[in-house]
């Protein structure tokens, strides 16, 4: 089984941290690849050791990822 999940990667200081949202699981790297990446062993990591309460409570409500626009200066 698999299911897609958010990846949100932004560059912090000299290296790049990824999120994942949906399971609030984040990792830090280099790269943006290797963020990536990280992100990814993280989130198989935490599927195969969280609890069913837990992976239920952390999947259950609705996300939503858009923009805004903000006037300032």
């Amino acid at each position: 089984m698999s299911r897609r999940f958010t990846a949100i990667i932004e560059s912090e200081g000299d290296s790049y941290v990824a999120l994942c949202p949906e399971l609030d699981v984040a990792s830090q790297e280099a790269t943006v690849t290797e963020a990536r990446s990280n992100l990814v062993e993280a989130i198989e990591l935490f599927l195969e050791t969280a609890s069913p309460m837990e992976l239920e409570r952390r999947l259950a409500g609705e996300m939503y990822i858009t923009q805004v626009e903000v006037a300032f200066g």
